[in-house]
């Protein structure tokens, strides 16, 4: 949700910024700008509102060859998307420019002092509040500075330093002065923050995509620190406690996985790296000399982990739905009692949990800002902190007492896809860890190493009903509503599958248990209303073969997804996809491949923009 990128160093950093804004499309944005320093210290600020092409249009009409730069996506939130509400934003009287994510509580009071002193305003945003409150800073530090001090980068890191002092609410900074023209500072609270560090160069953005292809080294700044980036330096300072020495990481991804390939979308391409995806989650993690799951990461001793009587799993969007799957795991296979929490409930919820509870936070990009503030409250009342992340040192990553690692891969489309099936399996693979430190037999873990094994070849061959699903997709593209029903593991792959085709389709569509469809929604079946059973071969296939017959005697269109051999289906169901069998839990993995095609071809062929659905946001770092 939003992004930010920067540059400092001998290459056009216009370049570098209308590329580094387009890796960061997937974030979700209404509008765009840049900032550069040009040679007359004069800020050359350009902005678009819709799609980057616009802002790419101006660039090539007003080059500029400035080594130094900022730019942003904004995700609108205090203000429509205009040009006046477009970042950069100018603070003072043009003596910085500033881009921001995440959100400002306090910017009425903040603005309302400003504007008493002078400050004139000419957007909407909490984000101008911040500019002119460092230009105040400032002016005051240069005011109460004898002649010589005044000039000194120390004075604008005071205050910088004083302003974020006196925000409450979430921010990532990038600032640029006019008086210090070879210097990009940046701050962090709540918003990820990413430095690049080049050859007498230095990159800076929101996330490590932008930097892929330009350096394999980076730093993660952390909450309350300020960066100040030069071409040839970087130093790093907490708020409150001075210098600090940061730590240099390698950026472990190849320019290929932040390419389309041959592919018309990301998401399409992100579908059919799952096999590989789920893969990479797998490597290294199954014993079978011992019958369990390996998880290195959890940083807990099978004595501790045996105290645990109580597991909270707590996410968001489609990170729920994963929760939902890894309840039943957990408590059919490890005979643990599971909740699953709404993180934006849970962190202003007051429930009862005893010392022997774990909370398990789950996302994909690890910055999902409702779920860290459950993990932080969850830590603030001393209970156990993990994660299911995949994006390698993100704020929950390193907040967290420890946890597993996706290992997925970038995941560019908005809606996701290949990260929701690695954080099943995740689960899958937790439940058989906690199942074998109590009272699952050798043979019955055994028994699920070997389905698990066969997992990414079961999805190779699921994906192979991609030509059948699209014919269904031209059948149905043009109704407006869908029904999305399971029952038991699959309950949640029906919630998955609408949640899905609502993203990106902008189709009303609902997922239910099958069997609640008689409390109340078998209201709504009719021939224009589609009804998606996910009904592969197990011991509840008769009941929910019960609650499709319900459908189809009310005159309702039924789309099965259902097991190979099936026959009986085909005799029911008006439309089938047959996908390869597996044991029950792992069905959500397998079942939920034909939806994800689903939602993608009917996007398509509704015209939508799939890999950037209006109004949503990769990573949702606001409240």
């Amino acid at each position: 949700m939003c992004g930010i990128v920067g540059y400092v160093g001998p290459r056009s950093a216009q370049e570098f910024l209308l590329e580094g804004l387009r890796r960061l499309e997937y974030r979700g944005y209404d509008s765009a700008g840049t900032a550069t320093l040009d040679q007359n210290y004069e800020f050359r600020i350009l902005k678009s509102v819709g799609r980057i092409s616009g802002l790419a249009a101006q660039i090539a009409t007003h080059p500029c060859r400035a080594g130094i730069g900022i730019g942003h996506t904004r995700w609108a939130t205090h203000g429509a998307a205009t040009i006046s509400n477009a970042h950069p934003h100018l603070g003072g009287d043009d003596q910085l420019v500033v881009v921001h994510n995440g959100v400002i509580e306090n910017y009425a009071e903040l603005k309302s002092r400003l504007q008493k002193k002078g400050y004139q305003f000419v957007s909407e945003t909490d984000t101008e509040v911040v500019a002119h409150l460092i230009a105040d800073c400032l002016k005051a530090h240069q005011r109460a500075s004898r002649q010589g001090e005044a000039h000194e980068i120390e004075t604008a890191i005071d205050s910088i330093k004083e302003a974020i002092g006196q925000l409450r609410g979430t921010y990532g900074l990038a600032i640029i002065f006019r008086q210090w023209p070879e210097t990009i500072f940046a701050a962090r609270l709540g918003s990820p923050l990413v430095v690049g560090i080049g050859d007498n160069e230095h990159f800076l953005a929101s996330d490590a995509s932008p930097l892929v292809g330009y350096t394999d080294r980076i730093v993660y700044l952390a909450d309350h620190q300020v960066a100040v980036i030069q071409a040839n330096s970087l130093e790093i300072s907490h708020r409150d406690r001075g210098i600090i020495e940061h730590d240099v990481q390698e950026l472990a991804i190849d320019s290929r996985e932040v390419e389309l390939n041959g592919f018309d979308h990301y998401m399409l391409k992100e579908i059919f790296e799952q096999p590989e995806s789920l893969q990479n989650t797998l490597r290294g993690r199954l014993s079978e000399d011992d019958a369990t799951a390996v998880l290195g990461g959890l940083n807990l001793t099978p004595h501790q982990l045996r105290r645990i009587k109580r597991i909270v799993l707590t996410a968001c969007g489609t990170s729920w739905h994963s929760a939902l799957v890894g309840e039943y795991l957990l408590e059919e296979i490890a005979q643990i009692p599971v909740e699953v929490e709404y993180a934006s409930e849970l962190r202003y919820r007051n429930p009862p949990m005893d010392e022997n509870t774990l909370v398990f936070a789950i996302t994909q990009s690890g910055e999902t800002a409702d779920t860290l503030a459950a993990l932080r409250e969850m830590k603030r009342k001393g209970h156990l902190t993990l994660a299911i992340c995949n994006v390698v040192g993100s704020s929950i990553a390193q907040e967290s007492g420890g946890g597993v690692y996706l290992h997925a891969g970038p995941e560019i489309g908005v809606a996701s896809t290949k990260a929701y099936t690695s954080q099943c399996l995740a689960l899958a693979m937790l439940a058989l860890h906690f199942g074998r430190l109590r009272h699952l037999s050798y043979n019955a873990g055994r028994k699920m190493i070997e389905q698990m094994r066969q997992l990414p070849e079961t999805v190779r061959q699921a994906l192979k009903t991609n030509e059948v699903v699209s014919q269904i997709a031209r059948k149905y593209h043009d109704c407006n509503n869908f029904l999305y029903l399971g029952r038991h593991f699959n309950f949640p792959t029906a919630l998955e599958g609408a949640l899905k085709l609502k993203e990106i389709s902008y189709i009303h569509a609902e997922g239910y248990p099958a069997a609640e469809m008689k409390h109340g929604p078998i209201a709504l079946v009719d021939r224009n209303t589609p009804s998606v059973f996910v009904m592969p071969k197990g011991f509840i296939y008769d009941k929910v073969m019960s609650n499709l017959e319900e459908i189809k005697a009310r005159g309702g269109p039924v789309i099965a997804i259902a097991a190979e051999g099936d026959e009986r289906i085909a005799e029911v169901a008006d439309d089938v996809v047959y996908i390869p069998q597996i044991h029950e839990f792992l069905q959500p993995i397998v079942s939920i491949i034909p939806l994800q095609l689903l939602a993608y071809h009917i996007a398509v062929l509704r015209g939508c923009d799939v890999d950037k659905p209006r109004n949503l946001a990769k990573s949702v770092t606001v409240e």
